[in-house]
C-alpha cells in the first residue's frame, strides 16, 4: 500500500492530506505552519510521499470550502482499522449536509446505539478527516458546540463559515 501526502496553503493556514491507495486517510486541520503539519501528519504513519496527484481536485475544494462556498466532499475514504461503530458514526456524520447540524445523541440514534452518547463523541474527538467529515457539526443536545481550546475554535469558525453559529 502507498502513502502519500501534499499541504494546501489555504485563507485558515497550512492543511494536511494524506492519502493512500485506498483512499484519503487523514486531514491535518489548518496549522501556521508547513513544519507543523508535517509533523502532526507523520505521527503513526509509515513512511510518507509527497504526492499531490493522488488528491485530484481535494486542495481546491478546500481552499474554496473554507472560503465559505459549500462545496462536497465525497472523496473516497481510507477508514481502515477503525471498528464497525466508529466507521458507522463517521458515516452518520459525513451524512450531515452543509449548513446543517445534529446532535451527538442525533448520531447515537442513526448508528443504533442511542445510549452510546460518550462513545460518540469519544469516535468523533479522533476524527481521522475533519472537515471531510464534518464533525464541527455535530453538536451538544443544547445545540452549542462542544470541545475545548484549539479544536473548539476550529469547530466555531468552521460553523461560522456554514453560517451555522
Amino acid at each position: 500500500m502507498w502513502m502519500s501526502y501534499t499541504i494546501v496553503d489555504t485563507d485558515l493556514g497550512q492543511v494536511g492530506l494524506v492519502g493512500s491507495s485506498a483512499g484519503l486517510r487523514r486531514v491535518v486541520p489548518p496549522q501556521s505552519s508547513p513544519e507543523v503539519v508535517q509533523r502532526l501528519m507523520r505521527e503513526g504513519m509509515p513512511a510518507l510521499t509527497a504526492d499531490p496527484s493522488p488528491f485530484g481536485d481535494l486542495p481546491s475544494r478546500l481552499r474554496r470550502y473554507l472560503r465559505g462556498e459549500p462545496v462536497p466532499f465525497e472523496d473516497q475514504l481510507d477508514l481502515s482499522g477503525r471498528t464497525r461503530f466508529s466507521i458507522a458514526v463517521l458515516q452518520a456524520a459525513r451524512a450531515i449536509p452543509y449548513g446543517h447540524t445534529l446532535s451527538y445523541s442525533d448520531i447515537a440514534q442513526r448508528v443504533g446505539s442511542p445510549e452510546a452518547l460518550r462513545a460518540v463523541g469519544q469516535v468523533l474527538a479522533r476524527n481521522p478527516l475533519p472537515i471531510v467529515i464534518p464533525c464541527h457539526r455535530v453538536i451538544g443536545k443544547g445545540g452549542r458546540p462542544l470541545g475545548t481550546g484549539e479544536g473548539l475554535k476550529l469547530r466555531m469558525r468552521l460553523l461560522d463559515i456554514e453560517a451555522i453559529a
